[in-house]
């Protein structure tokens, strides 16, 4: 079985160790986003993709524009039986969507949260139940028909890190499931009255306030450890668990000092907080932070 991948971060750099262990597939050709300058001396960074393919010897095509006619044509002359899809960040054009089959790994329970940030939205929503689809890809974005989903339950303090990490391996699994059961599924139509769609996350959908305690920590479930959560202050809460949910409480107040954390308040619920960052310093807990600020119980840390 020969197949086309295409895919550029961490998520598609597992799915596609996954396709090259497999001795039924062979791995003809790999698509991925071109190198991109990285910190603050701009060097230019190949796709973690792109290292692992050549570190075993398979082709590399890494084109600005997936939909230019002689991409388009390059991608044509390939033989393959599947292309594989994930975390790519281009859209396929008609064209190549109709040279082998295009299956593509969403890591939510499609036609739930399309879009680019699945996994931030199941957290910001509390939601207990996600999952990786796999499905036919056509011209839309993640409208295909579906082919199979791996379901996985999310307790109330998972983090996105690790959510991003179980999702990946349900994915590089439920590829190899679908590719080599392909024959035998039945691609189902998504419903399109229960779709909704996700955004991708920019720095700003980490400011946080105390309004409301159970939202400000699921953000900090979702925004950790990127784009974090903050204070309108710029104060970054490095830190911090949920404590209750319910009492309702002046937003900000210092409620209680313990010896490694501080309890404050929200209009409804309360958050412990163990560190923070101030803006152009480093990380210190929370203790360090209040006792250079001089804030004690009535303080407010808004």
């Amino acid at each position: 079985m020969k197949i086309i991948f295409m895919g550029t971060p961490e998520y598609a750099q597992v799915i596609l160790q996954r396709l090259i262990d497999t001795d039924e597939i062979e791995v003809v050709a790999v698509f991925t986003q071109p190198d991109k300058p990285v910190g603050r001396k701009k060097v230019l960074t190949p796709p973690i993709v792109k290292t692992l393919a050549l570190e075993q010897g398979i082709a590399v095509y890494q084109p600005s524009r997936l939909r230019d006619e002689e991409v388009v044509q390059e991608v044509l002359a390939i033989s393959c039986d599947f292309i594989v899809v994930a975390a790519y960040g281009q859209i396929l054009p008609k064209a190549i969507l109709e040279h082998a089959p295009c299956i593509n790994l969403h890591a939510s329970i499609l036609p739930k949260y399309r879009g680019a940030s699945p996994i931030q939205q199941v957290l910001l929503n509390a939601e207990t139940k996600t999952g990786v689809t796999a499905m036919l890809m056509d011209e839309g974005l993640d409208t295909g028909d579906i082919l199979k989903i791996s379901y996985l339950h999310v307790s109330d303090d998972t983090m996105a890190e690790s959510l991003f990490d179980k999702l990946t391996q349900i994915a590089s699994e439920l590829t190899i499931d679908v590719l080599l059961n392909y024959a035998s599924l039945k691609p189902i139509k998504q419903n399109e009255e229960e779709v909704t769609h996700c955004a991708k996350i920019t720095k700003a959908d980490g400011e946080v306030n105390f309004d409301d305690a159970k939202t400000l920590y699921n953000k900090y479930r979702a925004f950790t450890p990127w784009p974090g959560i903050y204070l309108k202050s710029g104060l970054k809460l490095k830190k911090i668990a949920l404590l209750e949910t319910e009492k309702n409480h002046n937003p900000g107040k210092i409620l209680q000092i313990d010896k490694e954390s501080i309890v404050v308040g929200c209009e409804k619920g309360s958050i412990r907080i163990f560190s923070v960052q101030a803006p152009s310093k480093k990380e210190v807990d929370i203790l360090s932070y209040i006792n250079g600020k001089r804030l004690s119980n009535e303080n407010s840390l808004s």
